[in-house]
């Protein structure tokens, strides 16, 4: 005989746990998730549905970075460019400034010349008219791997190819512009491959483009230049095309930045200055000032850094196994006698991050610490040998803490009530077969920081995975005395292979960029770009009071905090979704039919019947069907409305006599 009616409640909390047998979560965790993908555990409680992403600016960053057209008089399907640093393809698409018509790249038909940043393209039909010299090309191709995106100040920088821009979110910006003085022909009557110029303020490089005022074609710079008292002979091809006047202005157009692999960056304030520094793997360091690029390139311990931060009013630099550092309130000067200096770590460095009063370095299996003010008194200490960063780019601070990808998952490195003393423990356990699956699954990784959450977020990388099937981790480090309790959850449709994120003035940007040419801006509007977001949770399935006894269902109360317009589904899973189970059928829940109620920038909104500031449906009550040993509520939210939170549900049911 059946018993009277009872309440059972949910109380959604706990995140993603996947390291527990089913029977086990339902009794001791019911409410933790068995699936959760796309919803953030909250530091205000329950379970939220993830904010979405928007194009930071529409312009994609452009491919081959400010081509133009080598010469006059050109006609047909040949076309020779210039100041290009990254060769096109077969099939690329562009339009040429004063020529009507879009004209397509011919199967093999580019002909590279890296050296002068040259390229000569047969196209698949002749132009219409003969372009100008100097004309500006624009690629409308824009795939290809964005190799670096920073939010700084209130620009977003972005690394593409050969070439770095800035966006405010209106068009892209070149800014590896040589900055080299107000440069002129010293001279007139000159001619051949060398040409002789003044008011030089720093030294022009190898691989530097530049025109010359009245001589047609673009020149590049074949051999670093030596400058004495401001004037240098430039070695240039090709030849001149005619002779310059003299005092005729120089107008660089490209310093030279080729093949980096991935660019990383930090942000800085020096002599009341804001900086951005940015290494590569490759070149040498450069600078960025919002008016000037330079390279730090008087130090060759600096080429091909890997990872850079400022700490103690000196720029830090990782390259290979050396720490290399700057001088006190300097970011050039590199002398040993003023205090730079260089520190042999014995492996190669996968990480630095200033944690507290000390410098942190990561190599695969140990990480130290690096104390102290300056050169005369920095002592590097061992933290552990034993356990290391074993993946770039997952090193972040969160909450106070220094997350990182170690052998065993993602780990945590927390300073002790003792000085010097540090806790080291694998946090990523409850989601170990998660988090196993990602770094199986892909070939590098992107991290970034969502301050205002406290949530760390790992985004997995892979050129063979789509945008939409994209998968990741975040973790919310949840308020309480334990700082390494973490909820943890997945994300699905977040690609990125590079990522950053800012803070400033109350405003935190997180940016993402992967293949497509664009930059997107995290947590930002409701959809995916346009496309809906998908997010599903599940309970674990609860045996309520006793798991031999069957109970039947009748009624669902669920508990939300919407921001607008809500619109999900929600399953009963009974008996642990086993084979030949019968399931109940799907119910639709939503707050969008209201009459009284319109949503901004919908259309449900109507003159004269929609209630100013009337309350959203926060409960829904739905009527259920079913009877199991165990439960499991399944809910999946597909669309485009606004984040809302799971807080809570009850279910109303009754018990069957034992059999």
């Amino acid at each position: 005989m059946a018993d009277a009616w009872q309440t059972y409640a949910f109380e959604f909390k706990g995140g993603l746990v996947s390291n527990l047998s089913p029977l086990q979560q339902g009794i001791n965790a019911p409410g933790s998730a068995r699936l959760l993908k796309n919803f953030e555990p909250s530091t205000d409680g329950g379970y939220r549905r993830i904010e979405g992403f928007d194009k930071y600016d529409s312009a994609f960053v452009p491919a081959y970075g400010l081509p133009k057209v080598h010469g006059s008089g050109q006609t047909g399907t040949t076309l020779v460019l210039g100041n290009i640093y990254t060769a096109p393809v077969a099939g690329d698409t562009f339009t040429i400034a004063g020529v009507t018509g879009t004209y397509t790249v011919a199967s093999a038909g580019v002909s590279f010349d890296s050296t002068n940043k040259r390229v000569t393209l047969t196209l698949t039909a002749s132009m219409a008219s003969s372009p100008a010299d100097k004309a500006a090309v624009t690629f409308t191709s824009h795939t290809g791997i964005m190799k670096g995106v920073a939010a700084w100040e209130d620009t977003i920088i972005a690394c593409r190819n050969n070439d770095i821009y800035k966006s405010t979110g209106s068009g892209w910006t070149k800014i590896n512009i040589p900055s080299y003085g107000t440069v002129l022909v010293n001279g007139a009557g000159q001619t051949g491959s060398s040409l002789v110029v003044d008011g030089l303020t720093d030294v022009p490089k190898a691989g530097d483009t530049f025109t010359l005022a009245g001589v047609e074609k673009i020149y590049t710079v074949t051999a670093d230049a030596t400058v004495t008292s401001g004037g240098a002979t430039l070695a240039i091809n090709p030849a001149l095309a005619s002779s310059p006047a003299d005092n005729a202005a120089i107008t660089w157009l490209t310093a030279k930045y080729s093949d980096g692999v991935k660019v990383r960056t930090s942000k800085y304030r020096i002599n009341s200055t804001n900086k951005i520094v940015g290494v590569d793997g490759v070149n040498y360091p450069f600078i960025w000032n919002n008016t000037t690029f330079a390279f730090i390139d008087n130090n060759t311990d600096l080429v091909g850094s890997d990872f850079v931060v400022f700490h103690k009013n000196q720029l830090f630099f990782a390259n290979d196994d050396k720490l290399i550092f700057s001088s006190p309130f300097t970011d050039t000067d590199f002398t040993a006698a003023n205090g730079a200096g260089v520190i042999n770590i014995g492996a190669t460095i996968t990480g630095i991050i200033v944690f507290r009063e000390a410098l942190i370095i990561f190599t695969e299996r140990s990480i130290s610490q690096l104390v102290g003010n300056t050169s005369t008194d920095f002592n590097l200490q061992s933290i552990t040998r034993n356990v290391g960063c074993v993946a770039t780019d997952t090193i972040q601070e969160v909450g106070g803490d220094i997350m990182f990808l170690g052998p065993e998952g993602l780990r945590l490195l927390s300073a002790t009530d003792r000085t010097g003393d540090f806790n080291l423990g694998v946090v990523s356990k409850p989601i170990q077969a998660e988090a196993t699956a990602l770094i199986s699954s892909s070939s590098s990784f992107a991290s970034v920081i969502i301050k205002q959450k406290s949530q760390y977020r790992l985004l997995g990388y892979s050129a063979l995975v789509t945008a939409e099937s994209a998968k990741g981790i975040l973790g919310t480090q949840m308020a309480g005395d334990n700082t390494s309790a973490i909820s943890w959850a997945e994300t699905l449709g977040i690609k990125a292979y590079v990522a950053d994120s800012n803070y400033i003035n109350q405003t935190e940007t997180i940016v993402f960029a992967h293949s497509d040419g664009y930059a997107y801006q995290m947590e930002s509007g409701n959809s995916f770009d346009g496309t809906n977001i998908i997010a599903s949770f599940a309970t674990p399935f609860v045996p309520i009071n006793d798991p031999r006894v069957r109970k039947t269902f009748y009624k669902l109360f669920l508990y939300t905090d919407p921001q607008g317009s809500v619109n999900m589904s929600v399953n009963l899973k009974l008996d642990f979704d086993d084979f030949g189970s019968v399931q109940p059928e799907t119910i639709s829940l939503s707050n969008a039919n209201s009459a009284s109620v319109g949503f901004y920038g919908t259309s449900t909104a109507k003159y004269g019947t929609t209630k100013y500031g009337t309350k959203l449906k926060k409960l829904f009550e739905t009527q259920t069907i079913g009877s199991g040993f165990s439960v499991s509520l399944q809910f999946v939210s597909e669309g485009t409305s606004p984040p809302f939170s799971l807080d809570a549900a009850t279910l109303e049911y009754s018990t069957h006599d034992r059999r």
